[in-house]
């Protein structure tokens, strides 16, 4: 679930970007009396990810307003669907409009292009997850969106999991004393994960006693002999350009985790709006 303290920071930042001080349009034509019924439609079919946040941009906007959901965040919905309705002051609905399907439209997107790669992988037993390619202040939302696509969560940050990647490697002077020195400086608890992109690598990871490798854009093939050169020694994770046709062959190679930045940097946004219905003599 989401924890609305780590994303009400985010909403009032895009009220003060997008209201200012104040929604002049709506302020100009709306009766403050005028009440109105607004149902969010998805135009485009998918997997729905976002309504409590919505909810939020509403109930933050004027607490008067009534949100009524006809789905659930994780549902499949088909083209056209309803998936919401908000009641109340037709120009406190027109004022949060643009926010509330901002996030909506963005985290149904993720979720969608999530459950797509977790369907064409679904006869492999392997994990989808995402990565740290995220918008600035969007993490926990975009992550908890691919959850909602059935998809996992890798790290959240640089504070919550070893991930020894080339550049660390370079640094440290090499695989074994990267390993070696981030084991003797975090908790017994924490797993190791390290990249590597050749058997030699391979080889020396598991000499040093990693945790979790991450192969990273190997070929089908190269992972394939490098997943049973591994054996079981090691959680194996697959990493580097991973694509929706590409999704498939790499499952096959007996990897256990599938880590694709797509579902959060690249996922288009679906396609949702608000249609107003005024109530007349209101």
């Amino acid at each position: 679930m989401l924890e609305f303290r780590s994303i009400d920071a985010l909403i009032e930042l895009t009220f003060a970007e997008d209201i200012g001080i104040g929604d002049i349009t709506t302020e100009s034509t709306v009766s403050p009396s005028q009440q109105g019924i607004g149902t969010i439609i998805a135009k485009t079919g998918g997997v729905i990810a976002g309504l409590p946040i919505a909810a939020r941009v509403f109930e933050k906007i004027d607490p008067a307003l009534a949100f009524q959901t006809f789905v659930s965040d994780g549902d499949s919905v088909g083209d056209m669907a309803p998936i919401a309705r908000v009641t109340g002051s037709a120009k406190s609905i027109l004022t949060g409009e643009r926010t509330a399907l901002n996030f909506l439209q963005r985290l149904s997107g993720t979720a969608t292009l999530t459950a797509q790669f977790v369907a064409a992988a679904a006869q492999y037993d392997v994990k989808i997850i995402d990565t740290r390619k995220t918008t600035a202040g969007w993490r926990a939302m975009q992550k908890y969106a691919v959850r909602r696509g059935g998809g996992h969560n890798h790290r959240f940050g640089l504070y919550d999991g070893v991930l020894i990647k080339d550049n660390h490697i370079i640094a440290a002077g090499g695989i074994a004393q990267a390993i070696g020195k981030a084991r003797s400086a975090v908790p017994h608890t924490a797993k190791i994960e390290i990249e590597v992109e050749t058997l030699d690598q391979v080889e020396e990871a598991l000499g040093a006693k990693a945790d979790i490798l991450l192969l990273d854009n190997m070929p089908v093939d190269l992972m394939h002999a490098a997943v049973k050169k591994i054996a079981g020694q090691a959680l194996i994770e697959a990493s580097g350009n991973i694509t929706l046709d590409k999704i498939e062959a790499v499952a096959a190679t007996g990897v256990d985790l599938i880590s694709v930045g797509a579902l959060t940097h690249s996922a288009m946004p679906l396609d949702i709006s608000l249609d107003l219905e005024v109530k007349i003599g209101a």
